[in-house]
């Protein structure tokens, strides 16, 4: 396992952007995702480890895109239609060895090879058939309908480039272009911690003043859909020293020890000192509106994290912090949430220099314009705002005021796992 050194998470300034944070993150962090190779069939999902290149044309020969007519676009009239003889027939699979189109039309089939002389097709509902002959419409041009070899792709260039996290079409093209097995990146393996006395596992009778344990659930079931391998430890108790000991014995094996609950300034907080017992942590005070108290750091080389406890902020978090942090350990290429333009149908006032998103639900406007509606109940712990909004509509830094018919950008919550 890959051993990180503490001053690798560094940086000054008591409070940070998250594109700071990420950015760091990208600097400071290796891949520590190793290589396998798995089936096409169990490569959904997966990162690509290397470029996988085209090991053969795509398509590997000239071929009809359409039912209809190859013929040889030179001989065909300069004006009005062309009448040429029907003298062979290819269908997909067929070898065109033998079958030339120099003295007139082949029928042809989708996907057959183009045979020798022909470089256009006609497709079938455009042309007339009269006995042996086909007459053929003017106006087509050369090379219509037809297919070039490695027209998609040629042999050698990349098909799918390292750090793609693969999806069925990308698996697709590599069946195309000659490949059964491929190169991921093996499956980080992560820690998964709650924290907190007031924790109950779900399904058992509370206590007095006892909660059940959401958080743990939604961070592992949206881990398990960034396609990494999720050890459930279950809940830390509030005791200093216990926390330390779970924490160091989870760095053993583990790419990334996650929590959350206990990272804030209160005095029952304790992740921070059993962290600092066993490693070196920095509080990463994100500019972040839900889940400001973030905090980063390392325990015996490996990177920690605690999340806020709060369930909206741990969602948040873990969706625009923790998620490009498992693209950088895991050799995937960062890519950024794609959000969309919307139109304001609330109003509200924010505070300057820290970054909102605010929970939202999205409705076409009697104009055709998606238009988003805050939810109405504040408050990160409000687990219903997720369930009951479409998304997050994210509030810039510099912005301290929204009105009716500004443009945001949201992000609906099914593009953000």
């Amino acid at each position: 396992m890959a051993q990180l050194t503490d001053d690798c998470f560094a940086f000054g300034g008591a409070l940070m952007r998250i594109e700071e944070a990420v950015a760091l993150i990208g600097e400071r962090l290796p891949v520590l995702a190793g290589t396998e190779w798995v089936s096409l069939g169990d490569a959904d999902g997966r990162i690509a480890a290397e470029d996988v290149p085209a090991l053969h044309d795509v398509p590997p020969f000239a071929n009809s895109a359409v039912d209809g007519y190859a013929v040889r676009h030179a001989a065909l009239s300069a004006e009005g239609e062309s009448a040429l003889p029907v003298v062979g027939r290819l269908a997909a699979g067929a070898s065109p060895e033998g079958r030339g189109a120099h003295a007139g039309a082949i029928r042809i089939f989708t996907g057959a090879p183009m045979p020798a002389g022909a470089d256009t097709v006609f497709m079938q509902e455009d042309v007339r058939r009269e006995g042996e002959t086909v007459v053929l419409p003017a106006g087509l041009k050369r090379g219509a309908n037809a297919r070039a070899a490695g027209e998609d792709i040629a042999t050698g260039a990349i098909a799918i480039p390292a750090g793609r996290r693969l999806r069925p079409q990308d698996i697709a093209l590599a069946a195309a272009a000659g490949h059964d097995r491929l190169p991921v990146r093996t499956r980080l393996r992560v820690a998964l911690f709650s924290t907190g006395d007031e924790l109950t596992e779900p399904g058992r009778p509370l206590g007095p003043g006892a909660i059940h344990d959401s958080n743990r659930v939604m961070l592992a079931t949206l881990l398990n859909r960034f396609g990494v391998s999720v050890t459930d430890l279950g809940i830390l108790r509030d005791e200093p020293a216990a926390l330390a000991d779970r924490i160091a014995a989870a760095a053993r094996d583990h790419d990334l020890i996650l929590t959350s609950g206990g990272v804030s300034t209160g005095e029952e907080d304790h992740v921070k000192a059993a962290v600092e017992a066993r490693g070196s942590l920095m509080f990463w005070r994100l500019a972040i509106k839900p889940g400001r108290p973030v905090a980063m750091g390392l325990v015996a080389g490996t990177p920690f994290v605690g999340l806020p406890g709060n369930p909206g902020a741990a969602y948040v978090t873990l969706l625009f912090v923790v998620r490009p942090l498992l693209a950088r350990l895991g050799g995937a290429s960062a890519v950024a949430p794609l959000g969309q333009p919307v139109r304001a149908a609330f109003a509200y006032k924010k505070k300057a220099g820290r970054r909102e998103f605010v929970r939202a639900s999205v409705a076409l406007a009697t104009d055709a314009v998606l238009e988003a509606s805050k939810y109405p109940r504040e408050g990160a712990g409000v687990l219903s705002s997720l369930t009951e909004s479409d998304g997050l509509v994210e509030l810039a830094d510099a912005v301290t005021a929204v009105a009716p018919g500004d443009i945001l950008t949201f992000y609906p919550h099914t593009t953000l796992w």
